[in-house]
């Protein structure tokens, strides 16, 4: 790839139609999973694979998103860690100016052969999805594909090769691992990880969403407090998306994740760009803006396009979920969480 010009911060970064600004940007690397969550990629999902963007493109564009004042990139999937050679992008993006946060979502499955190349590369941080400890439910939860052990070894491994602390998150579903929750509490509780408990989202239309399934972190936080006291702690920075709270004793931290009972659209300032390279400035989105079309111009005019596409936002999809029907909307598994 030709040399870059250096991209600096537009004097007036992009804020969208509800004064939001850009700050977080999700890198989807591919469509593909080695699971088959029902939440997320249920068996009978359509998963035909799409072409996905090359490292030069997905580095053009994570450098032009910067410009717009993003900080911070996370890759996701499907599962990221089945992109081949994922550490060369990895270091590619670690060495953007301006990025000073670059996180990685996997279900933990294979981390443990890829955790060493990945700190090595310079990735911050691991988020690492796990929704029951339970080795039979582990197992119907990942569509009969997955095993528990592979992912706590793959926390093992994260942990030797200098990651600090994890975060865990555990979708709770009513009926189907909310009684599961105490013991993932009580296995993180001291370790220096951070579980997040999420609320079960209506993301995508091939997961069978009921909200009689959704168990509000209101009800959770509720049940955990009575045994393991907790104490509020403040957002660490706007649009924070987890609420925090301290375990009394000091045996660390544990965070929520309520878009369905407390929406925080007020406060999004995250876009996803799917493999394929479309844009999503909605998790709930229907559709995306095709950018594949913009890399033939210059890196100001791209940038210039981007910033276009933001200004247009006025996405608030959990804010309407009431009144919104039955609308179509982009999976999971296309752009990640």
């Amino acid at each position: 790839m030709a040399a870059a010009i250096p991209l600096q911060l537009l004097p007036s970064p992009p804020l969208d139609r509800r004064a939001r600004p850009l700050r977080d940007l999700r890198i989807s690397v591919i469509d593909a999973c080695n699971f088959r969550c029902p939440y997320c990629m249920p068996e009978d999902a359509a998963t035909t694979s799409l072409p996905r963007l090359g490292f030069d493109e997905i580095e053009r564009l994570a450098r032009a998103f910067v410009a717009l004042g993003v900080g911070k990139l996370r890759l996701t999937g499907g599962e990221p860690l089945l992109r081949r050679d994922l550490p060369k992008l990895v270091r590619r993006l670690a060495a953007i100016d301006g990025v000073h946060d670059l996180a990685l979502t996997t279900n933990g499955s294979l981390l443990a052969r890829h955790a060493a190349a990945l700190r090595d590369a310079g990735l911050h941080r691991l988020t690492v999805s796990l929704d029951t400890l339970d080795p039979q439910r582990f197992s119907v939860l990942s569509g009969r594909r997955g095993k528990v052990e592979d992912v706590l070894a793959g926390i093992a491994a994260a942990e030797r090769a200098g990651f600090g602390p994890l975060k865990i998150n555990c979708v709770v579903q009513r009926g189907i691992n909310d009684a599961d929750v105490p013991t993932l509490v009580e296995h993180f509780r001291g370790s220096g990880h951070v579980l997040r408990l999420i609320e079960y989202m209506d993301v995508g239309t091939c997961n069978g969403w009921q909200a009689e399934r959704v168990v509000p972190s209101r009800e959770l936080r509720d049940r955990i407090d009575a045994r393991w006291p907790l104490l509020a702690l403040t957002p660490n920075y706007r649009g924070e998306v987890a609420q925090r709270y301290a375990f009394a004793d000091g045996a660390g931290e544990l965070g929520f994740i309520s878009s369905v009972s407390q929406p925080f659209c007020g406060d999004c300032n995250r876009a996803r760009l799917s493999a394929d390279g479309l844009l999503y400035t909605c998790l709930f989105a229907g559709r995306g803006h095709d950018l594949k079309p913009l890399l033939a111009d210059g890196d100001v005019p791209l940038q210039e396009a981007l910033g276009a596409l933001w200004r247009q936002r006025g996405d608030r999809y959990s804010e309407l979920r009431a009144d919104a029907g039955a609308t179509e909307r982009v999976e999971m598994f296309r752009i990640g969480g």
